[in-house]
């Protein structure tokens, strides 16, 4: 007799501390993102009811290497294993090559880094958007292989990576039957049909 495939959830990381109310110029960007990069959670925060019911029913636990991933997994499953993989920190956000004079701030910033990086391939010496898209068919492989066995996959990571695995994911035949924004906490569902 077959097993059945499980399923897979990909959730985005919490709320992490460092505000983002400022306004900045790319190269206090470029440092905002290193600190961003490196810090943990805002405090005394929870994660969404949903989350936290799938979390308790997921056979493995995989999360990226990133504190603020790591803080959210044990919000999520407690004292439980986790399963840290380095693949899935985010894609890089490089500032593209604005003016000193421009300032915006952090969430525009991303999203024009972000666009620099997808479109003119603007990476700084970083991971490339060719090699981000390998790493996140990799991991997606690597997923879709821990739930054929029938087992519930939760993975912890972050916003644009955990799209560019829900690309690849459904690439090797799993469907999103689930999702619930792209705000801090959001997830998504992918299952076999």
């Amino acid at each position: 007799m077959a097993i059945s495939a499980g399923a897979i959830t990909i959730a985005r990381h919490g709320e992490p501390a460092l505000s983002r109310d400022v306004r900045l110029n790319a190269a206090a960007y470029e440092t905002f993102w290193a600190q961003y990069e490196i810090g943990g959670l805002k405090p005394d925060q929870s994660a969404p009811d949903d989350l936290m019911e799938t979390a308790a029913r997921a056979d493995v636990v995989f999360v990226s290497t990133r504190r603020r991933a790591i803080e959210s997994a044990r919000i999520l499953v407690g004292d439980r294993k986790i399963v840290e993989d380095a693949r899935l920190i985010e894609a890089p956000l490089p500032a593209p090559p604005f003016p000193a004079v421009l300032k915006m701030s952090p969430r525009l910033w991303g999203f024009f880094a972000r666009f620099w990086w997808w479109w003119f391939n603007h990476h700084k010496g970083q991971e490339t958007k060719k090699q981000a898209s390998a790493r996140a068919k990799a991991v997606a492989a690597d997923l879709s292989a821990a739930a054929e066995g029938g087992k519930t996959v939760l993975v912890i990571a972050h916003g644009f990576f955990n799209a560019m695995l829900g690309v690849e994911l459904r690439r090797l035949g799993w469907r999103k039957t689930w999702g619930r924004g792209w705000k801090y906490w959001s997830t998504r569902r992918y299952e076999r049909r």
